[in-house]
């Protein structure tokens, strides 16, 4: 218990913050800022797993995010029985010519020695292949999305709940990550950083053009959820009562009958909303404490030694006769469909998918701030970066006015230095990052928690 004092001590004064933003500002405000804390935990974990653990520098992270989104839409929508019947046959003909290009190339790797002639067919293979699909798919994508294009004008999903998609997100960031690492695990680690962002902005323009899967920059909205809807709840009698007992005394104080009811009709619209984010957050909070028991298990497990030991010291771990290449793809693998649940998450809270929204300053660089500020190698120091730093992002805005209103007080209103500063405060967030990351450099240079190597 005593050794753990500095991680209590560290989450107590995060949830005393989150806490004091419910009092001062909205407890709507508190719990978004809470669930997305632990959206962000689990995509800190994923890179904290590839990073912490094995070294592995992966800028990729927004694109296996996006990859959690679609995930959600593929798995939750339902699907667009028009858009099958008009291009759906073409589409499943290009799936099965993927296939067979991709069984005949691994045919010829595992038959034909290495070789120019070789190389040279399956260059010629892939080319082909790809005009090929190209020539199939393209009327069945034409056809698709002229199918009420304002609404639809994709082949849509399954129809199942959107929970599933958390697991189909994993899936998919880890089978990315599979192909990513068969490519470019060989590569030194700032090659390898700078891969794994290209491929990312790959995948999102993927997402972003090809409207027949995803509906591209249009966005799909109204994606289902598993949680309830505040305008069912809002006309619901068990939770108009739970309203009521709840906020009884306030409630006694007012004794005309209309105005204790518009005061109650407001309090029920703005506990549905409180209620909806408390769902959220047992849902999500139910998903970090399994990933960070698991994490944490594999961290002091046997496999754990050997992949910080791996870490350290490449050389001395291959020659022990341990298998780096398979080991780094592993564990590229399993952090990459972290990142994947996180993305499926993500867009689970939200219930819309909009591509354009991936980029790397809030999906890939702003999750390495978050894994350096709260300690790599750490898996409690992870989650708590992904706290402080988005915490710290969200309220940079309201704690920068109030300090410019506070040493202001004695300007007027209309003082050219003070119209300055508040019309700066939208960019106090990048200088509040800027200095605590300095900060922490400085006097934590291995975060807030560090790595504590456990022997047992």
């Amino acid at each position: 218990m005593r050794k753990n004092l500095n991680v209590i001590a560290a989450y107590s004064i995060m949830m005393v913050l989150i806490i004091l933003v419910g009092i001062f500002q909205s407890w709507n405000i508190a719990l978004s800022i809470f669930n997305m804390c632990l959206i962000s935990a689990v995509m800190t974990m994923g890179a904290n797993i590839q990073w912490g653990y094995a070294g592995l520098i992966n800028f990729g992270i927004m694109g296996y995010t996006a990859l959690g989104g679609l995930a959600a839409v593929i798995i939750s929508v339902d699907p667009v029985q028009e858009a099958w019947s008009a291009g759906g046959f073409d589409i499943l003909m290009c799936v099965w010519l993927i296939v067979a290009l991709v069984l005949i190339i691994r045919f010829i790797l595992k038959n034909f020695q290495n070789s120019k002639v070789r190389n040279y067919s399956i260059a010629a293979l892939i080319v082909s292949g790809i005009i090929l699909i190209r020539f199939t798919a393209e009327p069945g994508i034409e056809a698709i999305e002229d199918i009420n294009p304002a609404k639809t004008g994709f082949l849509g999903g399954f129809g199942l709940p959107i929970i599933f998609s958390w697991i189909v997100g994993a899936f998919f960031a880890g089978g990315l990550a599979f192909i990513v690492g068969k490519v470019a695990l060989g590569l030194r680690a700032d090659y390898l950083a700078i891969a794994t962002l290209l491929i990312s902005e790959i995948v999102i323009a993927i997402i972003k053009h090809e409207d027949w899967l995803t509906r591209g920059v249009k966005n799909v909205i109204g994606l289902k959820r598993p949680a309830p809807y505040e305008v069912d709840l809002q006309s619901t009698d068990w939770f108009i009562t739970l309203v009521e007992k709840f906020n009884s005394g306030k409630l006694n104080l007012i004794s005309n009958f209309s105005d204790r009811q518009a005061e109650l009709n407001q309090l029920v619209i703005e506990g549905s909303s409180v209620f909806v984010k408390l769902c959220y957050s047992g849902l999500f909070l139910i998903v970090v404490i399994i990933l960070l028991i698991i994490t944490q298990k594999a961290l002091y497990s046997p496999w754990g030694r050997m992949m910080r030991a791996i870490r350290d010291n490449e050389e001395a771990a291959n020659a022990m006769g341990k298998n780096v290449v398979k080991q780094h793809l592993l564990i590229f693998i399993l952090g990459s469909a972290i990142v994947g649940i996180a993305g499926a998450m993500l867009v689970t809270q939200d219930g819309l998918f909009t591509p354009g929204s991936y980029r790397p300053m809030r999906y890939t660089f702003l999750i390495w701030v978050m894994v350096i500020v709260g300690g790599s190698g750490n898996n409690f120091g992870a989650i708590l970066g992904g706290f402080a730093v988005w915490f710290l992002w969200i309220e940079a805005a309201p704690i920068a006015l109030f300090l410019i209103n506070f040493f202001t007080a004695g300007m007027s209103e209309s003082h050219a230095l003070k119209i300055h500063l508040i019309e700066s405060v939208p960019y106090f967030r990048f200088l509040m990052m800027g200095l605590g990351l300095l900060l922490i450099m400085r006097y934590r240079p291995k975060g807030i928690l560090p790595e504590k190597i456990e022997i047992k």
